[in-house]
């Protein structure tokens, strides 16, 4: 049998993460075959409460929803979701996206036909026709395409024998995963529609954001390190 943990790495999520817990609980096909792995890298906005109240209230449907603490940094703290896991398929979740209706059911189906490891196609809550095109252009098979906000199942098997994900890596972690298993051509997406947050694109403006994200794509291709893609990512995107 395939159990799903799901891992979701949260930095003051607290007006968010109770909505996505509750969404992937009504979503789910089969939540007594689920675990809810939610890992907190420090936060100071009531986020810990918010997933301790729902993890209390929501007792009665079998789900197991846990904190734990990690040091900050989504690859560490995905990394240490992995290692508290206990399901044989792993599915790491932003907590500002919201998978679609029945996730759990396709992601065991393409585990089952060896399909070891994938995500899903993504829309952005936005009617803007950038990002609608953006979200359109995730239905392709190709790198270039893929994103964490797509969210990003992988058996426990494969996650480890890759190395997991590379904590030197601050942003950009996703995609360096995706690279690893796109070169052993072991990835597939799946034909259903996960809505993300367009929050970023909202705080910093369209355009800028999305030059932004292109310069890092860009340098990374480049050979740029993990340590130089985070300062340009902090200069133009976090104190800019």
């Amino acid at each position: 049998m395939i159990k799903i943990s799901i891992i979701i790495p949260v930095l003051n999520e607290a007006n968010n993460i109770k909505n996505v817990l509750y969404h992937l609980i009504e979503n789910a096909i089969n939540v007594a075959n689920l675990e809810i792995i939610v890992v907190d890298g420090g936060s100071t906005d009531g986020t810990k409460n918010e997933v301790l109240d729902t993890s209390r209230q929501q007792h009665y449907t079998r789900t197991d929803i846990r904190l734990i603490h990690s040091e900050k940094g989504r690859p560490k703290q995905m990394n240490t979701g992995a290692k508290h896991a206990t399901g044989n398929v792993l599915y790491f979740l932003h907590a500002d996206s919201y998978p679609p209706k029945y996730f759990d059911q396709f992601i065991v189906e393409a585990v089952e036909k060896d399909k070891p490891a994938g995500c899903f196609r993504m829309r952005f809550d936005s009617d803007h026709w950038w990002l609608k095109l953006a979200g359109w252009l995730t239905a392709l098979p190709f790198r270039a395409c893929r994103g964490g906000d797509q969210s990003q199942f992988i058996t426990r098997k494969l996650f480890y024998d890759i190395g997991g994900y590379d904590e030197n890596f601050t942003i950009y972690e996703d995609n360096d995963l995706i690279k690893k298993l796109y070169q052993k051509k072991q990835f597939v997406v799946i034909p259903k529609w996960l809505t993300t947050s367009a929050r970023c694109y909202r705080k910093h403006g369209i355009w800028k954001t999305q030059y932004h994200f292109w310069r890092i794509h860009l340098k990374n291709r480049m050979g740029a390190s993990a340590q130089e893609l985070i300062c340009y990512y902090k200069e133009n995107l976090v104190n800019a």
